[in-house]
């Protein structure tokens, strides 16, 4: 499966290279590429190697991938996605973790409430993070919430994420730990 992503023009673009990093800058507001949509399995991500960068259901050992169930939900309980012009530089060791990056853009997890599109880009607000070493690699999540979600003005950080969603939090860490992905 391939998910080619268009502006508003209709003119195909590389959700890697030509969406801009922030949708406002000045407060703090990026944008995120939409890859796994909320309760689906596919493990789709921004194919960086390919012209335009189109979204690819991944691979690993010939095999196409697939993101695990997290019961009693089908799929992952957010929307899960990229950070454009973002890379986590496999060359540079994390003075945190002790890896170095995973050669891929920086990852996000949608809290919000809405269902989105494989390819959708949508507006966030960085509630936290979160360092995992996949393979003896770096692979930062970042929390964010959807600007649009009616919730939005109620999440400014990690501690409200605690407190008003306890259990995605505890289904977010089940998620990734040991394994996010098979």
């Amino acid at each position: 499966m391939i998910t080619a992503v268009k502006n508003s023009e209709g003119k195909y673009i590389s959700p890697f290279h030509d969406i801009p990093i922030y949708a406002n800058e000045a407060e703090n507001i990026f944008h995120a590429v939409v890859e796994v949509p909320r309760w689906t399995n596919a493990k789709m991500e921004i194919a960086t190697k390919d012209p335009l960068n189109p979204l690819k259901q991944d691979m690993k050992k010939g095999n196409l991938r697939d993101v695990d169930n997290v019961f009693p939900h089908k799929g992952y309980i957010w929307n899960y996605g990229a950070i454009p012009q973002t890379w986590e530089d496999p060359n540079h060791k994390d003075s945190d973790t002790g890896c170095c990056g995973d050669n891929d853009p920086i990852d996000i997890c949608d809290i919000g409430n809405k269902v989105c599109s494989c390819g959708e880009v949508i507006k966030v607000k960085v509630l936290g993070t979160l360092a995992l070493i996949d393979e003896g690699e770096t692979d930062w999540k970042v929390i964010v919430i959807n600007t649009e979600d009616p919730e939005a003005a109620d999440f400014n950080d990690i501690d409200d994420v605690r407190r008003l969603k306890q259990q995605n939090t505890a289904q977010l860490l089940d998620c990734f730990l040991p394994s996010y992905c098979r």
